[in-house]
């Protein structure tokens, strides 16, 4: 990173933010992943770790060192999450931001194309009206089982409407996403109240603009992290915590209606079935899934995932034995 040295006195035109906790073995590819762009412009670095009980703060404390001018961590010393701060990004890393554009990054995922920034932001500044700026991204599983193998919402590159973003049958990466500043300087409430921090990052996009999609791979998501919030998510009563999850999202989508005075009624109230629907696939509500009622939901699931439902219903031995063999198989890998 032969440009850092250079930025002291400069305004950074992107603020990179990151949250981390218990990521020691993940960190590294993040911070490289930064340090390795090829910009025009200064950037910086916000991190934000949540007390972690590994070496995360020690790696990025070293990083921190190599790049003062540039990394800018904040290592708390007691779990904020523990203390009902749920959304680390909006109270730690956002008041931070001095960047025209927010580009977003968790420390268990990592960016692997040196010039994506360049390329998103030279997007957004042709095109003001853009909003939101994201790609496709890889899927990597930690413990080395199958899983579907990219994020990509979409089959080309294109602009995508305010109702797609809302009403969206697929993921965008939270890695692959930059967004204009001015967007998070007042937080809405139903950022702040909602679970997991990419969906009101979308709906707030959506009430601010368009969005433009770019059909390259140039991040990785990394599935199975024991710190990440899916795999928290599963631990203990994970249909309870599915059944709250949904109430939550449901009062999030509300919440973004009212705000946006009904303009995306249709399209908020479309997303919370799609919510609902989906939580009966995690916990195998297999009659609720396979109901020809819910059709539209069914064809969006991905051709692995609707494999493995015929499977586990048509064939359930088969589908028992074949699970038992992967557990194996990920338990060797461990």
């Amino acid at each position: 990173m032969s440009e850092a040295k250079n930025w002291k006195d400069r305004e950074p035109l992107v603020s990179i933010c990151c949250i981390t906790y218990n990521h020691e073995a993940y960190i590294r590819d993040a911070l490289d992943g930064f340090l390795m762009q090829r910009t025009e412009f200064p950037f910086e670095i916000l991190i934000h770790d949540d007390a972690s009980s590994d070496r995360t703060q020690e790696i990025i404390r070293e990083y921190a060192d190599r790049y003062p001018d540039v990394i800018k961590p904040i290592l708390q010393t007691e779990n904020q999450y523990s203390k009902g701060i749920s959304n680390p990004s909006g109270a730690f890393n956002f008041p931070r931001v001095r960047g025209k554009y927010v580009a977003m990054c968790e420390g268990d995922d990592y960016w692997t194309d040196p010039d994506k920034l360049q390329r998103q932001v030279d997007y957004m500044e042709r095109h003001p009206d853009c909003s939101l700026c994201f790609h496709s991204a890889r899927i990597r599983t930690v413990d080395g089982s199958r899983s579907d193998r990219r994020m990509r919402p979409y089959r080309k590159s294109r602009t995508v409407t305010p109702e797609e973003m809302i009403d969206r049958s697929r993921g965008y990466a939270m890695a692959s996403m930059v967004f204009r500043s001015d967007m998070i300087r007042q937080l809405p409430e139903y950022y702040v109240n909602c679970p997991v921090g990419d969906t009101p990052l979308q709906l707030m996009a959506a009430s601010w603009g368009y969005g433009y999609y770019m059909d390259r791979d140039m991040s990785v998501y990394r599935i199975g992290a024991a710190a990440s919030w899916t795999s928290q998510g599963k631990a203990g009563d994970y249909a309870a915590k599915q059944k709250e999850y949904c109430r939550q999202m449901r009062q999030t989508y509300l919440d973004f209606n009212r705000e946006t005075g009904g303009r995306f009624a249709a399209e908020a109230k479309s997303a919370v079935a799609r919510i609902w629907y989906l939580t009966m696939v995690n916990t195998r509500n297999y009659r609720v899934v396979l109901d020809r009622k819910y059709r539209r939901y069914y064809r969006e699931l991905t051709a692995r995932t609707r494999f493995y439902i015929r499977l586990e219903t048509g064939f359930p031995g088969i589908y028992r034995r074949l699970a038992a063999l992967a557990a194996r198989r990920r338990k060797t890998a461990e």
